[in-house]
């Protein structure tokens, strides 16, 4: 696979808890630089990332992040706010309680509310597959499939385990042709993302696929 079109699924990310501007701006620069497909970064560095980039590289950001579990208020409320900010996507993460707990209506209604506050813009439902059985996994792509968000994502990278290519099929067989698949976590190889993408994902949430770029001789033309 051509290393531009694997470039073209990344969200090349930076979610570290002390990152700051320089870090992001480094971030920034290399998604410009090297045509990913979004730089996913804090909430906090939206609005300052959105000016300097000026359009260059989609920003994409997190909500409810790391753990899922603020109210949907909440949730509402910063995907409105860094709409506000500049942020052309939202990765939000699900109440896994709920979820355990079997509350599929009020999962369901919550992504539905976050897609009305995100409008056009991209949402990305992230299940945390690693505290998940099989069943719940399933469940979710149902939930999803219904509630007008735009991918299902594995994985925060902040919890037990990352992506899985058992995962990642998984999704595609059971999410709906409308509903795109992210794979995030763990992808630490060109051949990682390869096989992540022809087992169906068409994003890949990853910092090591543009500095394994960077570092080597890839012959990709940059």
């Amino acid at each position: 696979m051509n290393i531009k079109d694997i470039l073209s699924k990344v969200d090349h990310t930076l979610l570290a808890q002390g990152a700051t501007w320089a870090d992001i701006k480094g971030i920034v620069d290399d998604g410009i630089k090297y045509e990913t497909a979004s730089v996913c970064i804090p909430a906090s560095y939206v609005k300052q990332a959105a000016d300097y980039a000026a359009g260059r590289v989609a920003i994409c950001t997190v909500i409810g992040f790391p753990n899922g579990y603020s109210t949907t208020a909440v949730k509402v409320y910063e995907t409105k706010d860094a709409i506000e900010n500049g942020a052309d996507e939202i990765d939000m993460v699900i109440n896994i309680g709920w979820l355990k707990d079997k509350r599929y209506d009020d999962l369901l209604d919550e992504i539905k509310q976050i897609k009305a506050a995100c409008g056009s813009h991209i949402l990305k439902v992230i299940i945390e597959t690693c505290l998940l059985t099989d069943e719940e996994k399933i469940k979710m792509c149902e939930i999803v499939s219904e509630s007008g968000a735009d991918f299902i994502k594995t994985s925060t990278g902040f919890s037990t385990g990352g992506a899985t290519k058992d995962d990642v099929a998984l999704f595609a067989a059971h999410v709906a042709p409308h509903v795109r698949i992210k794979a995030a976590g763990g992808i630490s190889s060109l051949q990682d993302a390869e096989d992540f993408i022809a087992l169906g994902a068409s994003r890949l949430g990853t910092s090591r696929i543009v500095k394994i770029i960077k570092n080597t001789d890839t012959g990709s033309g940059y």
